[in-house]
């Protein structure tokens, strides 16, 4: 506990580096790259956490997480990532997500590179995990990393939305998901890049689920397709 910030609060921090290791030991980022936030409650002292620029999300010091106020004013901790306009404006107009996670996931990135299914939709619906956990990922054009214009990207994509995203793919750099915890926000990226796995991993092109099969999905279950 900290003088700096409530108590309530070092549950999130705890969270958020829990996640870290677990991704980075599974190899789902590396090095310096990729982030993670957290929206926190009244409760948590408002506004939110954020990994710090350039830190290894492998070995996260709870205490060194940034706290940045609603409108980004630093309040304690490290200097916040570079991507924070970034989660702010997916808070904005996502007001369900209470988590967003970014990364460099090997095959999403290799995706990208060699050429998605489709601008609106980077991978077709391969299974029925894809269609009901994640659901429709747009393709953001290549920015230089950090850019604040991708921040305009990713809002406009989730203003235009006919149902709920909870995922974007950044040309070149990685996916940006986000979920109402961090433990839900690392489920939705592992279907994510295990899907782009198996389309990278086939060489004959499976065919998408039909129409009727992704209808009977949407029956029975709640889907984001």
């Amino acid at each position: 506990m900290s003088l700096l910030w409530p108590a309530p609060q070092d549950a999130a921090r705890a969270d958020i580096a829990r996640v870290g290791a677990s991704l980075f030991q599974r190899g789902l980022v590396h090095s310096t790259a990729g982030n993670i936030s957290v929206r926190l409650t009244a409760e948590q002292g408002g506004g939110f956490l954020i990994t710090p620029t350039d830190a290894c999300l492998g070995f996260l010091d709870p205490v060194q997480l940034a706290w940045v106020a609603e409108d980004g004013t630093a309040l304690a901790g490290a200097r916040a990532s570079k991507t924070l306009i970034l989660h702010r404006r997916i808070y904005a107009a996502a007001p369900d997500a209470h988590c967003v996670l970014h990364t460099h996931s090997t095959h999403l990135v290799a995706l990208t590179l060699q050429g998605v299914w489709r601008n609106d939709d980077i991978l077709p619906p391969l299974t029925p995990y894809q269609v009901m956990k994640v659901g429709h990922v747009p393709l953001v054009p290549y920015r230089v990393p950090g850019d604040a214009g991708v921040a305009d990207d990713v809002a406009a994509l989730i203003a235009k939305a006919r149902r709920p995203l909870r995922a974007v793919m950044l040309e070149r750099l990685g996916p940006t998901v986000w979920h109402d915890s961090p433990g839900s926000a690392m489920a939705l990226l592992e279907e994510l890049e295990e899907t782009a796995r198996l389309w990278l991993l086939t060489e004959r092109r499976p065919e998408p689920l039909t129409d009727v099969q992704i209808s009977e999905l949407q029956t029975r279950f709640t889907t984001l397709w």
